[in-house]
């Protein structure tokens, strides 16, 4: 996930302020939501999102090379010294990260810009947490008074982690992603894999709490026809 990131530590035990950080990807889900009335199931790259003429406009075909040596090398950024075509990529992100993020912004009802911050804080919250969770972290964020009382109050929305057994992901994602294509396709919420190499499998559901207990029941119950 590309992100904008503007993030505060207080002093003493590093915490991250989540209020500040800013996820296109998450806005892109929102937006497309907004504009088609259902969630969107895929993501896009960041080479997609500048092409698209409602953010940037532009072709940025240089990325795509950097995005196939990721994926012959997934430790490929950690390479260093850094070559002077990595620093032109990464300053490129900073470059057009701001101009797209206004443009989002602008697109974003005043429910969706709170379900950002929602999520963001949630996302957060998986990928982010040091070694004493996120019990000290900001709390989420709650809902403004003119949204509460406008007689459609939006669901919560909630993170649930449910753990897979060693080697079973693969039958969780499915043929080409074929499962998790049609648990995306059956839930309004956003279903994440985390597959880190010494660490649990884990799938990460973040959205409306009904739609984040059906996407959990999916998951399970696929597991359970393992059994």
């Amino acid at each position: 996930m590309f992100k904008l990131v503007v993030r505060k530590l207080t002093a003493g035990p590093k915490v991250a302020d989540t209020r500040n950080e800013f996820s296109a990807q998450i806005a892109y889900s929102l937006i497309e939501e907004q504009e088609k009335q259902r969630a969107s199931v895929d993501s896009i790259s960041f080479v997609g999102l500048l092409a698209d003429h409602r953010y940037c406009g532009i072709s940025y075909g240089e990325k795509n090379k950097f995005r196939e040596l990721l994926q012959q090398d997934p430790m490929f950024w950690t390479n260093r010294p850094f070559t002077e075509a990595m620093v032109c990529a990464a300053v490129d992100d900073v470059r057009f990260l701001p101009y797209v993020c206004h443009m989002m912004m602008e697109k974003l009802s005043e429910r969706s810009l709170w379900r950002l911050a929602v999520r963001g804080a949630l996302y957060c919250r998986c990928f982010l947490a040091g070694d004493q969770g996120y019990t000290d972290w900001p709390p989420i964020p709650t809902l403004p008074d003119n949204l509460s009382s406008d007689g459609n109050v939006p669901e919560d929305e909630i993170l649930s982690v449910v753990d897979i057994p060693s080697g079973k992901m693969g039958f969780i994602i499915g043929r080409k992603g074929s499962s998790i294509r049609a648990m995306k396709q059956a839930c309004n919420a956003e279903i994440l894999i985390r597959s880190n190499k010494g660490t649990p499998d884990k799938v990460i559901i973040i959205g409306p709490t009904s739609e984040v207990r059906k996407a959990e029941a999916m998951v399970r119950g696929r597991l359970l026809r393992l059994c």
